[in-house]
C-alpha cells in the first residue's frame, strides 16, 4: 500500500460553543482539513489550525509536505514523518511546519488503524476504552460572576464531573479570587474545577493569587506564566500545593524534557498539533510516565480521546467542541467520560455537507 494523493481544504466555521448558553458568540474559526488517499482505497483524515491570516499558508505547508509522502508506505508512520522532518525540519519545530506535519501524522495513524482493523487508541497502547472528560470554554473570562454561578451547575446537570474556568483578566487579586469562590460554592466540593491563566500572570502574581485560591481545591492551575519560563514555572510549582499544568503552547517534544527535568509542572498538557501528532505525543507520554506525572490533552477531543485513553498515565480529555461540527459522528459522552469509537482508525468521517458549507479555500 502506498500514499497516492491528498485533498486539503480551508474551512471557516462559526465560533460557537454549545456549552455556552444565553451569551452572544460572534466570530469564526479557521481549520485546514486533510484527506490522505492510498492506492488500496483507504483514506485517512487529519486536521490542523491556528486561525486568522496565515491559515492559507498553513494549507500550503500541508500540501507541500503531502507531496513528499506520495509513494510512501503509510503504515511506516515514523519513517514517513522522519522524511518530512529531514526535508523541511529547518523551518521548525515551532510554527507552521509542525502544525502541518501533525495533520499528516494524524492521517497516517488513521490509515494504519483502518488497514489493521484497530482503533488508533489500540495502536497507541489501548489502556482503556474511555476516559474522563472536562467541560471547557464555557466559563471564560468574559463571563460575569452571576453567569458563572448559573453555568457551573448547568454543566453538572449535563453530566460533567470536571470543568475549567479562567482567571487573568480581573484588575485586582480580590476579584480573581471571587470568581473561583463563586464557582466552587455553586458546583460544590465534589466537582473537579480547573483554572487556566493562559500565560497572563508573572511568577509573583501566580504565587500570590494561587495561594489565595488554594482553599477552593483547584484540580490544577494552567499556564500560569509565559510558556518558556521553565524556572518561573518551577518556582510556582514549588510554592503551591495546587498542581501546575502546562505544555499546550510548546512545539515538539524537547521543551517537555526541560519542563520535566526542572520540575516545572505537575501535570503534562499536550497539544496534538503543536507536538507533532500521535507519533510525538506518545514520546512525551513516555517521558511523563518516567517522571510519574499524568498527561492531559488540549483541544480536538474527537482525536485526543485516542491518545489519552491509550496510555496508563492519561488523566482527562479537554472537551472543547470547536471541531465537532465537522464530522458525521463524534465520540459519545457517557457519565462524564468520553468513549473511544469502536470503529477502525480514528472512527471519524468528515461530514460532506459541513465541508461544503464551511469551505472557503
Amino acid at each position: 500500500m502506498k500514499v497516492s494523493g491528498w485533498t486539503t481544504r480551508v474551512l471557516e466555521t462559526p465560533d460557537v460553543n454549545p456549552l455556552i448558553v444565553g451569551v452572544d458568540q460572534p466570530g469564526t474559526r479557521e481549520f485546514v482539513t486533510l484527506e490522505l488517499d492510498t492506492d488500496d482505497g483507504l483514506q485517512g483524515i487529519g486536521i490542523t489550525f491556528f486561525g486568522a491570516a496565515l491559515t492559507p499558508a498553513l494549507r500550503t505547508a500541508v500540501d507541500n509536505l503531502c507531496e513528499l509522502t506520495v509513494g510512501e508506505d503509510p503504515l511506516q508512520v515514523e519513517a514517513v514523518t522522519d522524511k518530512l522532518w529531514l526535508a523541511a525540519g529547518g523551518a521548525g519545530p515551532e510554527g507552521i511546519f509542525t502544525l502541518a506535519i501533525s495533520a499528516i501524522d494524524i492521517a497516517l495513524w488513521d490509515i494504519k488503524g483502518k488497514a489493521l482493523d484497530q482503533t488508533v487508541c489500540s495502536l497507541l497502547g489501548g489502556h482503556r476504552d474511555r476516559v474522563v472528560t472536562y467541560a471547557s470554554g464555557a466559563l471564560g473570562r468574559p463571563m460575569t460572576i452571576e453567569y458563572l454561578a448559573e453555568a457551573g451547575p448547568r454543566l453538572v446537570e449535563q453530566g460533567f464531573r470536571q470543568m475549567k474556568t479562567q482567571m487573568g483578566a480581573e484588575p485586582t487579586a480580590r476579584r480573581e479570587v471571587a470568581r473561583i469562590r463563586t464557582l466552587r460554592e455553586a458546583i460544590g466540593p465534589d466537582i473537579d474545577l480547573m483554572c487556566d491563566i493562559n500565560q497572563l500572570w508573572d511568577v509573583n502574581q501566580a504565587i500570590t493569587i494561587g495561594s489565595r485560591v488554594e482553599e477552593y481545591q483547584l484540580f490544577w492551575l494552567e499556564d500560569v506564566v509565559v510558556r518558556d519560563d521553565y524556572q518561573g514555572l518551577a518556582r510556582v510549582a514549588d510554592a503551591l500545593t495546587t498542581p501546575i499544568a502546562a505544555g499546550e503552547y510548546v512545539y515538539g517534544i524537547r521543551p517537555f524534557r526541560h519542563m520535566l527535568e526542572q520540575r516545572s509542572i505537575d501535570i503534562v498538557m499536550v497539544d496534538l498539533l503543536r507536538v507533532g501528532g500521535f507519533t510525538q505525543f506518545r514520546k512525551v507520554a513516555g517521558m511523563a510516565e518516567a517522571f510519574n506525572l499524568p498527561v492531559v490533552s488540549h483541544l480536538i477531543p474527537e482525536m485526543q480521546v485516542h491518545s489519552i485513553a491509550a496510555i496508563p498515565n492519561g488523566l482527562t480529555v479537554e472537551y472543547m467542541p470547536w471541531t465537532l461540527r465537522l464530522y458525521e459522528e463524534t465520540p459519545a459522552i457517557e457519565d462524564g467520560q468520553i468513549v473511544v469509537p469502536d470503529k477502525p482508525g480514528l472512527g471519524l468521517a468528515f461530514d460532506r455537507d459541513a465541508l461544503e458549507r464551511y469551505q472557503v479555500g
